[in-house]
């Protein structure tokens, strides 16, 4: 794989990361990785197999799509990103996460058929 590819999905690794609030040690340590692995494919040094890039991925909470193809929107990325995260939790959760996201929509559905919200758009 070319290096800017390599550091492409380095930046892709130590952005999730961070925004999980999660250091290099606690990832490797959730991820049954080294440490050092974590760190060279961070910085782009390492190209990693399918065996360590997937419990990355996974406590992450990101898509193979978001790694594999730059130009993935922000949202669909975002969504992306959701559904790696409920993957990972336990079914009572994921119950817990599938009935609070059907009660928001649904609490915004009505908002958005309200006539003063209308007015405002």
């Amino acid at each position: 794989m070319p290096n800017d590819k390599l550091l492409y999905l380095g930046n892709c690794i130590r952005t999730a990361r961070t925004a999980c609030s999660l250091t290099q040690q606690e990832l490797a340590d959730q991820s049954n990785v080294a440490i050092k692995t974590v760190q060279m494919i961070e910085k782009g040094q390492m190209n990693p197999s399918y065996e360590i890039l997937y419990p990355l991925i996974k406590r992450l909470g990101i898509s193979a799509n978001t790694l594999f193809d730059p130009e993935i929107s922000d949202t669909d990325e975002k969504i992306q990103r959701f559904i790696g995260k409920f993957q990972s939790c336990s079914p009572e959760n994921r119950q817990i996460l599938l009935n609070t996201l059907d009660y928001l929509a649904e609490q915004l559905l009505a908002l958005q058929s309200h006539p003063r919200f209308k007015d405002s758009e």
